[in-house]
């Protein structure tokens, strides 16, 4: 095989690097949108419960009796701080998938012009 040129080198470690990147976020966006299902599922269920009922929520390792108001307020401020991680992630995400597009035409193109012509038997 051909030496491969430092700049090829270099191209070829920012793309390897960027597919690691779109990875990690991409995990991260599908957590977040686990994370968003179940405060709705929990939202959901919820709306059953009366309103002067105490709710128990994990608090770490402890459970913590709260009245039913501010946990559906904790859980209404908890999506919204979820959903905007996730439109966050989203935008990065399209972004890397660009560059990455970019940076995966521009190395095709490099060695394209690379390649020896093949004479065609006709």
């Amino acid at each position: 095989m051909e030496n491969i040129s430092p700049k090829m080198q270099n191209q070829l470690a920012m793309l390897q690097q960027l597919q690691q990147q779109l990875q990690t976020v991409a995990a991260q966006k599908t957590q977040y949108e686990m994370a968003i299902r179940e405060a709705r599922r929990a939202e959901e269920e919820l709306k059953d419960v009366p309103e002067d009922a105490e709710i128990f929520v994990n608090v770490g390792t402890v459970m913590v009796q709260q009245k039913k108001p501010k946990v559906v307020a904790s859980l209404a401020e908890k999506l919204e701080t979820l959903e905007l991680r996730v439109k966050s992630l989203e935008k990065q995400e399209k972004a890397m998938q660009a560059r990455f597009e970019q940076l995966s035409t521009e190395i095709k193109g490099s060695l394209d012009r690379k390649k020896p012509t093949v004479p065609t038997a006709e």
